[in-house]
């Protein structure tokens, strides 16, 4: 038997080294995105490349990329397009893993091409598979034009797969500049939409507006971010510029499990404790008629520094608000006496509806700060469908879950009460009023006056409302009228009283039936 010949390590490495060069070349041309011009203007228009906000919006060196050599083969009419315009993959925030996609408008557009199709799918596939939240960055056109001369076989788009991730992971969509067509439909179908000022999110963008019904409209007007946070509330917040809105994401992220299969994160230490809300009484007027801001309210009873309100701008006869309450996460759904009296209207039911959603989908204690007239009245309204908006926010209350805290600040009328979790058998685990507090089926003026009621009847029918705080507790609808500067303690002493449902095993929350 011959000895085998001695092995050439030098002439492995040689046939190695154009494989690898190849190799880091194709990555190094990923890397490159749009090319030095592109990325210049994109940077002289105050905007982050697609690699800049990745990196900013994750952990230092955290992000690994999945998908960087697609859009690096010739096929048919389309040109080459580093990572096909969209920069993905995974990396941490905080130290907890999540997906990330980031379209690149400096190769074609942001557009999306066969292969980024499906690598948006991909993403998706994996946040379900692996359970941990999905952050999608837009700032493109939409479907590449090319796609029409090429062959592409039948499969799912991200846009299904969105629909079912909805509850299982939080998912989040920043808008960062014009989005439109099959990118912008990513945002209402995800979570927690956040826009930087300057930015445009429509179906279709002007160009198309113009050749289909012929109406001339700039971009902002069409679909800014004004549009978008105020009038239709697609989009919750808005930032600044991009690193505020990055911030705003990981700040978002930081209240939420990672899934539907855990707790919300607690924390330790700082504004934890217990203490007596000593102003409190200086903020709530105990005359019904003069209005105060509630998110003073919120900020006091809540942990110092930690409450984030979502959708300020929009629906705003209801405050929603992500908070901690002795270091444990809390959904804050309180009625703003300083717009419209408190009056839900239907845009601000839609709010409560969908934040209140996300709440039981993630196992959030609920906390309901009721100050309300009932529901806005008048033909506006009616022609608004509040009746149905209304309906929708009474389900989604009633379908949560998790703890419900309810307290009535002043004051709780008709429909208001039942939206804002004032419900006998409803699995709150308390409920609360401060003195003073009125109830009934409406103010007892105007009661008095559509019943034409004569002046004993309508004396009789003030002093019940006056007196319902009371006539509640005596019949347990209420556990108790307190003292408003003992209201923190009492919350704490609620979560206290649920911390064995935070101990055991949760999972995806299951709702039967049609949402109003």
């Amino acid at each position: 038997m011959s000895e085998l010949e001695p092995h050439d390590d030098t002439a492995d490495a040689d046939g190695w080294k154009p494989l690898l060069e190849d190799l880091d070349a194709r990555h190094a041309e990923a890397r490159a995105m749009g090319g030095s011009e592109r990325l210049e203007r994109q940077h002289e228009r105050g905007r982050l490349d697609a690699r800049q906000r990745v990196a900013h919006l994750l952990d230092p060196g955290s992000f690994i990329e999945l998908g960087a050599l697609t859009g690096s083969v010739q096929r048919g009419v389309s040109p080459i397009a580093p990572a096909d315009a969209l920069v993905a993959g995974h990396g941490t925030i905080d130290g907890r893993p999540v997906l990330i996609g980031a379209e690149d408008f400096t190769v074609m557009g942001g557009s999306i091409g066969l292969a980024t199709s499906a690598k948006r799918h991909r993403l998706t596939q994996l946040a379900g598979q692996e359970r941990v939240p999905l952050v999608m960055l837009l700032e493109g056109a939409g479907d590449r034009a090319q796609n029409a001369f090429e062959r592409r076989g039948r499969a799912p788009n991200d846009l299904q797969a969105l629909v079912s991730l909805s509850g299982l992971v939080p998912t989040v969509c920043v808008v960062m500049g014009s989005s439109a067509g099959h990118g912008a439909l990513t945002a209402p179908l995800m979570d927690f939409v956040v826009m930087v000022e300057g930015a445009a999110l429509f179906s279709a963008g002007p160009p198309l507006v113009h050749a289909a019904i012929g109406e001339q409209i700039a971009k902002e007007a069409l679909g800014g971010t004004p549009v978008h946070t105020v009038v239709s509330g697609v989009a919750h917040n808005q930032a600044s510029d991009d690193a505020g809105a990055l911030d705003l994401v990981r700040r978002y992220l930081s209240y939420l499990p990672s899934n539907a299969w855990a707790h919300p994160p607690t924390t330790e230490g700082g504004d934890a404790g217990p203490r007596r809300l000593d102003t409190l009484t200086e903020l709530i007027p105990a005359d019904l008629r003069r209005a105060y801001d509630v998110r003073t309210v919120i900020e006091l009873i809540c942990d110092h520094g930690t409450v984030l309100e979502i959708a300020p701008a929009f629906g705003r006869p209801i405050v929603v608000a992500l908070a901690r309450l002795g270091g444990e996460v809390v959904a804050v759904v309180a009625n703003q006496p300083a717009v419209k009296a408190g009056a839900i209207d239907s845009d601000s039911a839609d709010k409560a509806a969908h934040f209140l959603e996300i709440a039981d989908a993630f196992h959030l204690p609920v906390l309901f700060l009721a100050d309300n007239p009932g529901v806005l009245a008048g033909s506006v309204s009616e022609r608004n469908g509040i009746l149905r908006h209304a309906a929708r926010m009474f389900a989604a209350q009633a379908r949560v879950t998790s703890p419900k805290l309810h307290v009535t600040l002043r004051k709780a009328y008709g429909f208001g009460s039942s939206l804002m979790g004032m419900n006998p058998f409803d699995g709150q685990t308390v409920t609360l009023a401060l003195p003073g507090t009125r109830l009934g089926a409406m103010p007892a003026d105007s009661g008095a006056a559509a019943a034409k009621l004569e002046s004993d009847a309508a004396m009789v029918l003030a002093n019940a409302e006056v007196g319902g705080a009371y006539s509640a507790a005596d019949t347990m609808s209420y556990d108790d009228v307190i003292d408003p500067r003992d209201l923190r303690d009492r919350l704490l002493g609620a979560l206290r009283l649920s911390a064995a449902r935070r101990a055991q095993p949760v999972a995806p929350v299951e709702h039967r039936g049609i949402r109003p």
